[in-house]
Protein backbone atom coordinates (compact mmCIF):
# COMPACT_ATOMS: atom_id res chain seq x y z
CA UNK A 1 0.00 0.00 0.00
CA UNK A 2 2.91 2.70 0.87
CA UNK A 3 2.74 5.81 3.18
CA UNK A 4 0.29 7.82 4.02
CA UNK A 5 0.21 11.50 5.56
CA UNK A 6 -2.27 12.62 8.08
CA UNK A 7 -2.45 15.87 9.93
CA UNK A 8 -1.25 14.57 13.23
CA UNK A 9 -3.52 16.27 15.70
CA UNK A 10 -6.98 16.18 13.63
CA UNK A 11 -7.62 12.99 15.18
CA UNK A 12 -8.47 14.62 18.43
CA UNK A 13 -10.88 16.79 17.04
CA UNK A 14 -12.28 14.72 14.28
CA UNK A 15 -13.34 11.72 16.44
CA UNK A 16 -13.05 13.99 20.17
CA UNK A 17 -10.34 11.31 21.60
CA UNK A 18 -6.99 12.35 23.08
CA UNK A 19 -6.14 16.38 23.49
CA UNK A 20 -4.37 18.43 20.64
CA UNK A 21 -1.07 20.18 20.98
CA UNK A 22 -2.45 23.49 21.84
CA UNK A 23 -4.97 21.86 24.30
CA UNK A 24 -2.40 19.90 25.71
CA UNK A 25 -0.42 23.06 26.26
CA UNK A 26 -2.95 25.22 27.70
CA UNK A 27 -3.72 22.63 30.42
CA UNK A 28 0.24 22.86 30.88
CA UNK A 29 -0.18 26.44 31.49
CA UNK A 30 -3.21 26.25 33.93
CA UNK A 31 -1.38 23.30 36.22
CA UNK A 32 2.09 25.16 35.92
CA UNK A 33 -0.45 28.93 37.10
CA UNK A 34 -1.93 26.63 39.81
CA UNK A 35 1.31 25.47 41.24
CA UNK A 36 3.07 28.77 41.24
CA UNK A 37 0.16 29.93 43.15
CA UNK A 38 0.34 27.63 45.30
CA UNK A 39 3.92 28.13 46.23
CA UNK A 40 3.13 31.78 46.12
CA UNK A 41 0.26 31.19 49.19
CA UNK A 42 3.03 28.98 51.02
CA UNK A 43 5.74 31.74 51.00
CA UNK A 44 2.99 33.71 52.10
CA UNK A 45 2.13 31.46 54.92
CA UNK A 46 5.84 30.86 55.49
CA UNK A 47 6.65 34.74 56.01
CA UNK A 48 3.58 34.35 58.17
CA UNK A 49 4.73 31.87 60.62
CA UNK A 50 7.90 34.11 60.84
CA UNK A 51 6.25 36.33 62.59
CA UNK A 52 7.31 38.84 59.38
CA UNK A 53 4.99 41.69 60.14
CA UNK A 54 3.52 42.55 56.08
CA UNK A 55 0.07 44.03 56.25
CA UNK A 56 -1.41 43.27 52.87
CA UNK A 57 1.46 40.56 51.78
CA UNK A 58 0.98 39.70 48.29
CA UNK A 59 3.39 37.23 46.21
CA UNK A 60 2.87 36.72 42.24
CA UNK A 61 4.96 34.01 40.98
CA UNK A 62 5.65 34.10 37.69
CA UNK A 63 7.96 31.54 35.74
CA UNK A 64 11.00 31.79 38.14
CA UNK A 65 10.23 35.26 39.60
CA UNK A 66 8.36 36.37 42.17
CA UNK A 67 7.01 39.76 43.10
CA UNK A 68 6.21 40.87 46.16
CA UNK A 69 4.08 43.83 47.61
CA UNK A 70 2.93 44.87 50.86
CA UNK A 71 3.39 47.41 53.73
CA UNK A 72 6.68 45.81 55.64
CA UNK A 73 6.68 47.15 59.32
CA UNK A 74 10.30 47.87 58.42
CA UNK A 75 13.43 47.82 56.47
CA UNK A 76 14.66 44.59 58.18
CA UNK A 77 11.37 43.01 58.03
CA UNK A 78 11.41 43.90 54.14
CA UNK A 79 14.90 42.76 53.46
CA UNK A 80 13.83 39.56 55.42
CA UNK A 81 10.77 39.18 53.36
CA UNK A 82 12.95 39.40 49.77
CA UNK A 83 15.34 36.82 51.14
CA UNK A 84 12.72 34.51 52.30
CA UNK A 85 11.27 34.35 48.91
CA UNK A 86 14.30 34.48 47.00
CA UNK A 87 16.72 31.84 49.04
CA UNK A 88 13.15 29.73 47.86
CA UNK A 89 13.62 26.95 45.39
CA UNK A 90 12.59 28.07 41.86
CA UNK A 91 13.18 31.45 42.52
CA UNK A 92 15.83 32.91 40.67
CA UNK A 93 14.77 36.53 41.21
CA UNK A 94 12.31 38.96 43.21
CA UNK A 95 10.75 42.19 42.11
CA UNK A 96 10.31 43.97 45.65
CA UNK A 97 6.96 46.28 45.42
CA UNK A 98 7.02 46.33 49.15
CA UNK A 99 6.75 49.50 51.04
CA UNK A 100 8.37 50.52 54.92
CA UNK A 101 6.49 51.70 57.32
CA UNK A 102 9.34 52.27 59.48
CA UNK A 103 12.29 53.42 57.34
CA UNK A 104 15.87 52.54 58.15
CA UNK A 105 19.10 51.82 56.79
CA UNK A 106 19.33 49.75 53.51
CA UNK A 107 21.76 46.86 54.21
CA UNK A 108 23.73 44.98 52.44
CA UNK A 109 23.70 41.61 50.64
CA UNK A 110 26.53 39.23 50.51
CA UNK A 111 25.94 35.68 48.04
CA UNK A 112 27.33 32.88 50.07
CA UNK A 113 30.22 31.10 48.41
CA UNK A 114 31.94 27.69 48.69
CA UNK A 115 33.84 28.03 51.96
CA UNK A 116 32.51 30.73 53.64
CA UNK A 117 31.70 31.62 57.12
CA UNK A 118 29.61 33.96 58.99
CA UNK A 119 32.95 34.84 60.94
CA UNK A 120 34.57 35.16 57.20
CA UNK A 121 31.88 37.11 56.09
CA UNK A 122 32.10 39.71 59.03
CA UNK A 123 35.30 40.12 58.60
CA UNK A 124 35.19 41.30 54.93
CA UNK A 125 32.08 43.40 55.76
CA UNK A 126 33.24 44.40 59.39
CA UNK A 127 36.84 43.86 59.49
CA UNK A 128 36.23 41.95 62.64
CA UNK A 129 35.56 38.06 62.67
CA UNK A 130 33.99 38.30 66.25
CA UNK A 131 31.07 40.48 64.40
CA UNK A 132 29.55 37.13 62.86
CA UNK A 133 26.70 37.42 65.44
CA UNK A 134 25.58 40.61 63.94
CA UNK A 135 25.55 38.87 60.83
CA UNK A 136 23.48 35.68 62.69
CA UNK A 137 21.12 38.11 64.10
CA UNK A 138 19.91 39.82 60.80
CA UNK A 139 19.39 37.01 58.96
CA UNK A 140 17.12 34.96 62.24
CA UNK A 141 14.41 33.57 61.35
CA UNK A 142 15.71 32.51 58.42
CA UNK A 143 19.48 31.12 60.17
CA UNK A 144 19.00 28.97 62.92
CA UNK A 145 22.07 27.83 63.78
CA UNK A 146 25.87 29.95 62.57
CA UNK A 147 27.31 27.22 61.15
CA UNK A 148 23.74 26.20 58.55
CA UNK A 149 24.74 28.80 55.57
CA UNK A 150 24.86 27.11 52.13
CA UNK A 151 26.29 28.30 48.89
CA UNK A 152 24.27 30.63 46.88
CA UNK A 153 22.28 31.59 49.73
CA UNK A 154 22.13 35.44 50.31
CA UNK A 155 22.61 37.35 53.83
CA UNK A 156 21.49 40.37 55.00
CA UNK A 157 24.49 42.48 56.35
CA UNK A 158 23.18 45.01 58.03
CA UNK A 159 25.02 48.44 58.85
CA UNK A 160 26.79 48.25 62.03
CA UNK A 161 25.35 50.95 64.58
Amino acid sequence: MGLFSFIKNAGAKVFGIGKTDAEEAREAAEKELKLEEAAARKLEETITDLQLEVEGLNIFIDDDMATVSGLAYNQATREKVVLVVGNSSGIASVDDQMTVKHEEPVAQFHTVQSGDTLGKIAKTYYGNAMKYPVIFEANKPMLTDPDKIYPGQVLRIPALD
